[in-house]
């Protein structure tokens, strides 16, 4: 059965990003793109409901997650400049397989991330 989780490891601190905001969206052929959740991780830096797309939700096509990093930081007391290095991270990715399992991590710091198709 399908479906797609994310899990947010912030690297600064070595902990998981927990209370960080992310945002799933369907983007359409033509760019477009619409919400389908807004979520907060939680103290493990993952969402609470589990998967973000459980097998009955998950479809072929375009997807983006857009993870809110500098108000993350900004709530841990990290003093960032005006604007941040990194405001949102928004990871743009395909999901070519409906049944497959799509995890998405991401290791984040107020200046660098890292993402891959984990399992």
């Amino acid at each position: 059965m399908g479906h797609l989780s994310t899990h947010v490891l912030d690297t600064a601190h070595g902990c998981p990003a927990a209370g960080m905001r992310v945002t799933l969206q369907r983007v359409d052929a033509g760019g477009n793109a619409r919400t389908i959740e807004t979520i907060t991780l939680n103290a493990d830096g993952r969402n609470d409901g589990g998967a973000l797309l459980d097998a009955a939700a998950m479809e072929v096509g375009r997807w983006r997650l857009v993870f809110e990093v500098a108000a993350y930081f900004r709530a841990r007391g990290v003093a960032l400049p005006e604007p941040p290095f990194i405001d949102f991270v928004q990871l743009d990715f395909g999901i070519a397989d409906a049944q497959g399992h799509y995890h998405v991590p991401l290791l984040v710091s107020p200046y660098g991330y890292s993402t891959y198709r984990g399992s």
